[in-house]
């Protein structure tokens, strides 16, 4: 499945592996991913091309819509048609890493589609212990228009599929027997969650918890995807209820920071770990 890979490490163990050059068919949007994600105790916490949807590759950054051209994978929802099958897809590719250390990296990547680059990305990455049953993965990205005209971002929200703004900081989370419990700090349940705004979210199963916090004002502007009952997955989305434009030359930054706990942690736990995890 790849060419190259690298192991992070959180306080010396190996917590994740980032594919950088994974060998896909094109239809699955190839890009780099982190995958197997891992608590401290072992217990893996994402998952790679699952049956329900072979386009979910572990943790990364996919959008549906860059200016008609699909970076997440699988079919296009296109306007008064539903999900369709289209050679639009579009490749994201590991250029050079700027950095590369035990427990991190600072990788740059282009995104491209039709034969040209339209988007140009600094991604880093960082896993840091919290306790000595958690510890928290720092991903940022930033995306530049590299082309001479304004780009924007869609979902099929807004290409009209109500509740489906997905696009961006994506995790595919570990499918068990019974759906995880999710919640906020005020919430619960995958119908109230869902396309709300919350400074953090918990999607806890059997013996495993991710907390995940916008760790920006900007990113923390953006509604959260989730789903629960049908698989286990959170995002964080771009394009909520109106497609975003990036002028040429201009630049977006979303910086996500998310607890990987081994446990089932309650409302007091999450909350806990998120503040140690994105305190200055």
């Amino acid at each position: 499945m790849n060419t190259e890979s690298l192991v992070l490490r959180s306080a010396g163990r190996p917590v994740a592996r980032y594919i950088t050059r994974p060998e896909l068919p094109t239809r699955l949007s190839p890009r780099p991913y982190l995958h197997p994600v891992t608590t401290l105790a072992g217990t893996a916490v994402t998952e790679l091309s699952p049956a329900d949807h072979a386009h979910h590759l572990g943790v990364g950054v996919a959008v549906p819509d860059v200016e008609g051209h699909n970076f997440w994978g699988g079919r296009t929802y296109v306007r008064d048609q539903g999900p369709t099958e289209l050679a639009n897809h579009g490749a994201q590719r590991h250029t050079a890493f700027q950095l590369r250390d035990p427990d991190g990296f600072v990788e740059e990547l282009r995104w491209v589609a039709a034969g040209g680059e339209l988007l140009r990305e600094r991604r880093t990455v960082a896993a840091a212990e919290l306790a000595d049953s958690a510890w928290a993965l720092d991903f940022t990205f930033s995306l530049t228009n590299t082309t001479e005209h304004e780009l924007s971002i869609g979902s099929p929200a807004t290409n009209g599929r109500p509740g489906a703004a997905y696009g961006g900081f994506f995790w595919r989370a570990r499918k068990e027997a019974e759906a995880p419990r999710v919640f906020t700090a005020g919430t619960e349940g995958e119908e109230a969650v869902h396309g709300s705004r919350a400074d953090w979210l918990a999607l806890a199963g059997a013996t495993w918890t991710l907390v995940f916090a916008g760790a920006t004002e900007a990113t923390r502007r953006d509604p959260w995807f989730v789903r629960t009952a049908e698989y286990p997955g959170v995002g964080s989305s771009l394009a909520h209820d109106a497609r975003l434009p990036i002028p040429a030359g201009e630049t977006v930054v979303r910086r996500v920071v998310t607890v990987v706990a081994d446990g089932a942690l309650d409302r007091g736990a999450a909350a806990a770990l998120v503040r140690k995890a994105v305190s200055p």
